[in-house]
């Protein structure tokens, strides 16, 4: 999938240290997955995806789902790409998956992070519901947000 300069095409294990890069950079006070993480979500067969420009990684994205539900673990883009799209492209290319399986998907979210939910209400999700505390070392709240089954 190809949106102007950006493409997205499976997330490789060499792509590992840029994603924990750009988790360091994005999460200043939180966090960031390690580059295990990182490594033990592709080895368990989850599927993530990555957005290139030039061959450059900018962002990433991914889920695990199961014949019942899918759970998205993560999408980030890098600081200077955000607002270009890259996570709307990544979020529905995740949903698009998601539909093949036809179950509900969920997410948790910080609950200042107003564009990511703009996102994902513009995509069907709705709160469900707050999880107080969710993201450590900070402390800062998340909702945690669904959305219901889709038919292709």
């Amino acid at each position: 999938m190809t949106t102007g300069t950006v493409a997205l095409a499976p997330l490789q294990h060499a792509d590992v240290p840029a994603c924990h890069e750009i988790e360091v950079a994005l999460f200043p006070g939180e966090d960031p997955w390690s580059e295990d993480a990182f490594h033990s979500e592709l080895n368990n067969g989850n599927y993530y995806r990555g957005a290139y420009a030039d061959d450059e990684l900018i962002g990433y994205a991914g889920l695990a789902a199961s014949a019942y539900e899918a759970s998205i673990h993560t999408i980030a883009v890098a600081g200077h790409w955000q607002g270009r799209g890259v996570g709307k492209m990544l979020l529905r290319d995740l949903l698009a998956r998601v539909d093949e399986i036809g179950v509900p998907v969920f997410l948790e979210v910080r609950t200042d992070n107003e564009p990511a939910i703009a996102l994902y209400k513009a995509h069907g999700f709705e709160q469900l519901g707050l999880r107080r505390r969710y993201y450590q070392p900070s402390g800062a709240d998340a909702y945690t947000m669904g959305r219901p089954a889709q038919s292709v």
